[in-house]
């Protein structure tokens, strides 16, 4: 046994382009930030390095001049009192040349800087110094940077290029949902103009205020339309000109069988004849099916103006001459409808025609039709199963009925609930009924002149 597919749920486009936007613009952020924070380090490299040549060519002229101030006995190290309280981020040493520290910035600890010193930038471990000498090696001066001042400059601005993300991420995603999501207007615009194309309504799409992609797609939609309605218009034309031009002859052949019964006496010869007047009559039932199909499927099933169903319903069951048998179970209440009344006559009289032949007999048959539009035809008759109803509604199909019929009564009116943007909906048992069948259509429905 085949195991069913569980359902996928369709990809969404606009869900699709939004995380993708929102995505490629944070990758391009981080690759601006990784590009940035490069460009940064190398600028700040450069303003640090030049930073050390500064404090350390300033320095070394003051130095040597407070060296050659001091009497040779003095061997201390002077600290240079700070003008006031700060933290310094560059700090100097200054030695002899035996290498004792002569001379220091008050933040500064000999221990950290390299000794001997080499001439000119040399790496430490989290910092950076840069040295020079004054004559002839006798004077010292290095200058070193804070220990870890620089990477913690380049972190907190690499950082800051990139918190912003935090923010920007939703806000693309939301934008980009936004954007997205307008400009799919047009795209669902054109999708419900497509959706309610139908038999009725083969009109072209409008084409004009579309976008310049979607004009193609709708162009090859309107040529499809095209072609659907001629070969439409073809089977309708043929089936109704085919059914009216048997109408003439059909009741020509049908009269003079009836006289041809009236006048043979051989009884021969007058059951004979009355077998091709019922011929005759089922051909006559038949154009007449074939004639309400082609107008079910026309389209024009809908008025400009809405007039009241109920007195055409009435002359629907008059005519049927089978009032005994038909029961209005509705309050009659006036129902406003945009429905053609040729077309809600056709639907009515097909729907109650066929209860009375598949009805058992001496039941009565319930007709309602209610204020908020809805067309109900049940018989009592013995249940229906669920896989006969759904075949009752395919042409020439009878179920397992033996009363005479064409097969045409439920199709026709199903065509023209689909041509009024309704269905025909088929029950059984009938709804408060143990057994029976019923017929359910909602008419389109206007404003009830019976409420206040």
């Amino acid at each position: 046994m085949k195991q069913a597919v569980p359902y996928a749920p369709a990809p969404s486009l606009k869900r699709r382009l939004s995380l993708g936007i929102s995505v490629l613009v944070t990758l391009m952020w981080l690759m601006a930030a990784l590009i940035s924070s490069l460009h940064l380090r190398q600028e700040i490299d450069e303003v640090s390095d030049s930073a050390l040549q500064e404090v350390v060519q300033r320095v070394l002229p003051l130095a040597y001049m407070e060296l050659l101030n001091r009497d040779g006995t003095d061997t201390t190290a002077d600290v240079v009192a700070p003008v006031g309280p700060h933290r310094e981020y560059i700090t100097y040493v200054v030695r002899g040349p035996d290498g004792r520290v002569m001379l220091q910035s008050h933040d500064a600890d000999p221990a950290q800087f390299p000794f001997p010193p080499k001439p000119g930038f040399q790496d430490g471990a989290e910092t950076r110094f840069y040295t020079e000498t004054a004559v002839q090696g006798s004077v010292q001066v290095t200058a070193g940077e804070r220990p870890g001042h620089r990477q913690s400059a380049i972190r907190h601005a690499v950082f800051t290029l990139l918190w912003p993300l935090a923010l920007l991420f939703p806000m693309v995603l939301m934008a980009t949902w936004w954007l997205v999501g307008r400009a799919f207007v047009p795209l669902l615009a054109m999708g419900r103009e497509i959706e309610g194309r139908g038999g009725g309504n083969l009109s072209p799409v409008e084409a004009a205020s579309l976008p310049r992609e979607l004009k193609p797609v709708a162009v090859a939609v309107n040529a499809l339309l095209e072609r659907l309605r001629r070969a439409l218009e073809a089977e309708r034309s043929f089936t109704a000109n085919s059914a009216h031009e048997l109408r003439t002859p059909v009741a020509g052949a049908l009269a003079q069988v009836q006289r041809l019964i009236a006048e043979v006496e051989a009884p021969a010869v007058r059951q004979r004849a009355r077998d091709v007047e019922a011929s005759l009559r089922r051909l006559a039932r038949l154009s007449e099916k074939l004639l309400q199909l082609a107008k079910a499927e026309g389209g024009a099933l809908m008025a400009h103006e809405a007039q009241d169903l109920q007195p055409v319903l009435d002359l629907v069951i008059e005519d049927l001459g089978a009032e005994a048998r038909i029961e209005r179970i509705d309050e009659g209440t006036p129902v406003l409808s945009p429905m053609d009344v040729d077309a809600f006559a056709i639907l009515a009289r097909n729907l109650i025609e066929n209860a009375l032949k598949h009805g058992q007999p001496g039941e009565p048959v319930l007709v309602s039709l209610t204020s908020d539009g809805v067309f109900r035809v049940q018989n009592r008759s013995a249940v229906v199963p669920p896989e006969t109803l759904e075949t009752l509604l395919q042409r020439f199909e009878r179920g397992a009925s033996t009363a005479e019929g064409t097969g045409l009564g439920l199709p026709i009116v199903a065509a023209i609930a689909a041509g009024v943007g309704s269905r025909l909906d088929l029950r059984s048992p009938a709804q408060d009924l143990p057994d029976g069948m019923e017929a359910r259509v909602q008419l389109p429905c206007g404003m009830n002149s019976g409420a206040v």
